[in-house]
């Protein structure tokens, strides 16, 4: 069993440590107050900062960015701190954006992160779906991550990425059976492509793992923008009769030590 501290630092920005090892996801560290161009018409303005600082982060092993495009996932700041990473797991697309040695995954492929006197973590990246079907080539490629390690006795853990709920999802949750999910909900619409949703809403994720027994859920990216359409208020209304227990809320600027 491994102790594992989740610290919320703002939207899908989470700093994970355990066992010596510090990974920090989707790095966004720019001040509130901006409005950011997503493409195809589609904008949203960042309505609450970072609970800490770029610059007063540890010392970072690894950066699990779930795709580069959209601010709201890497922004200005966060895409500074990127050389000061050890490593940098991404998609395929987004290791030829980014270059200096990023690393690309499509899904299902792994990257072993390694260091003396630390358990060796495999990252597996996982399918993720960014928009209704057919949305790729305008939302881009996204993946998810998979943690694993030895001595973990509740399973993987898994990082969601910005996805809706689609069969190939649904299909690796099924596979994964994880212990501990960064499940990254939201409910994402723009005014101008109407109905249609980008991210998952708190039906979706019941919906994800239905039948799975995880120890600990914690919801992130669903507050700090103006596109998010289901804020805490409304995933705990979901939530509270299914799988309340498993779902642990990681507000924003607070840690949480979790036992994986």
């Amino acid at each position: 069993m491994t102790d594992v501290a989740f610290t919320h630092i703002g939207g899908p920005t989470v700093l994970i440590e355990f066992a010596g090892w510090r990974l920090l996801t989707d790095p966004t560290f720019d001040p509130p107050g901006r409005t950011y161009r997503f493409g195809w018409g589609t904008s949203s303005r960042k309505l609450t900062g970072p609970a800490v600082a770029a610059a007063d982060l540890p010392p970072i092993d690894a950066v699990l960015l779930t795709h580069d495009h959209h601010a709201d996932n890497l922004d200005d700041a966060g895409r500074a701190l990127l050389p000061r990473a050890g490593a940098v797991l991404t998609t395929r697309s987004g290791a030829r954006r980014l270059g200096s040695g990023a690393i690309g995954l499509r899904p299902g492929a792994a990257h072993r992160l390694t260091a003396d006197g630390r358990p060796p973590v495999t990252v597996t990246a996982t399918p993720a779906r960014h928009g209704p079907p057919l949305s790729r080539p305008i939302s881009g490629e996204v993946v998810g991550f998979a943690l694993t390690w030895q001595g973990q006795d509740n399973g993987p853990l898994w990082i969601t990425g910005d996805t809706t709920l689609t069969g190939p999802v649904r299909k690796t949750a099924q596979a994964l059976r994880p212990g501990t999910v960064l499940l990254h909900l939201g409910g994402v619409r723009f005014p101008h492509t109407g109905p249609l949703r980008y991210t998952m809403t708190a039906a979706d994720g019941l919906a994800l793992l239905k039948g799975l027994s995880p120890t600990t859920v914690l919801p992130v990216h669903y507050e700090g923008w103006q596109h998010f359409r289901e804020d805490h208020a409304a995933i705990l209304d979901h939530t509270r009769k299914e799988l309340a227990g498993p779902f642990t809320w990681l507000p924003i600027g607070s840690s949480r030590t979790v036992t994986v």
